[in-house]
């Protein structure tokens, strides 16, 4: 077991630190941000389970994610594309500084029966199956790893968690550093992603 979160922490160790620095402007990134606020609410706390709540989320994972839905190649959704169209680098940068200064307001609900499993496997894996610890990535409570954009799950809703574990496995989602996610969930069983997703949306 130790072994599996040691090659997560590992992998986390061997990536680059470039272009870790932060450097969006948080307010400004309010007034930008605007926008965003119909579906995932304007402070970061989304009301529908299938859009993210980005309150709390690290600025340098939302760059990103605003920089590859822009590319539309290893991350597509047509809404997206279309909302950071317009954006330049230093807006990503300013809204992922805005979102980053909110809180999570209300935890997201989950099944009860399934959170033993998933923690399970987040803390500590599944050895036989080869799958590392969870939060050798994300933190024991889901807080990510801000500096190298690895993203804040915990609290976040089940169907959305769900929805990207899903992407990663059957390869719509490819926006993955070292395809270290859709290395991780070709080994994991629907039922391992289920509960994993509950397990998080528990995290506070």
């Amino acid at each position: 077991m130790k072994k599996l979160i040691l090659a997560g922490l590992v992998a986390v160790s061997s990536l680059t630190m470039a272009g870790s620095a932060l450097a969006g402007d948080a307010v400004a990134g309010k007034a930008k941000s605007a926008a965003c606020g119909g579906c995932h609410g304007f402070d970061g706390n989304s009301l529908i389970a299938t859009y993210p709540k980005l309150a709390g989320q690290n600025e340098a994972y939302i760059t990103k994610q605003v920089k590859d839905f822009k590319a539309d190649s290893s991350r597509k959704n047509e809404l997206m594309k279309g909302m950071v169209a317009s954006l330049s680098d230093e807006d990503a940068a300013d809204i992922g500084a805005y979102f980053q200064a909110q809180s999570i307001s209300a935890a997201a609900t989950f099944d009860e029966s399934k959170i033993a499993t998933g923690r399970e496997i987040y803390k500590g894996g599944n050895m036989q199956a080869g799958i590392p610890a969870c939060q050798a990535c994300h933190g024991p409570k889901g807080s990510g790893t801000a500096g190298i954009g690895y993203p804040q799950l915990g609290g976040q809703y089940v169907d959305y968690t769900l929805a990207q574990l899903k992407a990663f496995k059957n390869g719509s989602r490819t926006n993955d550093d070292k395809e270290l996610m859709r290395s991780i969930v070709a080994k994991m069983s629907d039922e391992d992603m289920v509960a994993v997703a509950n397990y998080i949306a528990s995290l506070k």
